[in-house]
This record gives structure tokens, C-alpha cells and sequence, in this order.
């Protein structure tokens, strides 16, 4: 897969920014209702990755939920974190 970077897949999404530090990576903090709708979002979105085989780092307390993506093997943001960005946008929609 090769990589897109950072700056063009902010570009492409909204809400998202550009990680601190040294890596090619992308983040963005999810809030929702209550830990319920956190943990659900977190559900939904594991078996997602999972199906896709790329999987984000994140980090979760009560209702907030902080994701960083990145492609470890292309070293830096590509199309399948721009994809599994969009999936979470809509789930964090729908859930509110």
C-alpha cells in the first residue's frame, strides 16, 4: 500500500489533524454520551479493522475515545486509514 501522508488525508477528512511527533499519522478525539456509546463505537470499529486488517491505536476513558491511524508497514498515512476514518465518522454519527 503506499502512502498518501498526512497532510493529504487531513485534506480529506474533517475533524481529523495531523498527530504530534515524529510519524506519518493522523488523529482525532471522539465524544459521546457516555461510556455505553464509547464502548459500542470501539465494538463496531474493532471488527471493522479487523476485517480490514489495519488496526488503530487508541485510547479510551468514560466517554472519550482518542484515535491515532497510521500503516505501520507503509510507514505513514494510506487510502486504508482514509477508509477506516470515514467508516468511524459515520459510526460516530449515527451514535451521537
Amino acid at each position: 500500500m503506499s502512502k498518501i501522508g498526512a497532510d493529504a488525508a487531513i485534506k480529506a477528512l474533517k475533524g481529523w489533524k495531523i498527530a504530534e511527533g515524529e510519524r506519518d499519522a493522523i488523529t482525532k478525539a471522539y465524544r459521546f454520551a457516555d461510556f455505553k456509546a464509547a464502548f459500542a463505537f470501539m465494538s463496531a470499529t474493532a471488527l471493522k479493522a479487523e476485517q480490514m486488517d489495519h488496526h488503530p491505536e487508541w485510547f479510551n476513558v468514560y466517554n472519550k475515545v482518542d484515535v491515532i491511524l497510521t500503516t505501520h508497514d507503509a510507514d505513514g498515512v494510506t487510502q486504508k486509514d482514509l477508509e477506516l476514518a470515514g467508516f468511524m465518522d459515520q459510526l460516530a454519527a449515527r451514535l451521537g
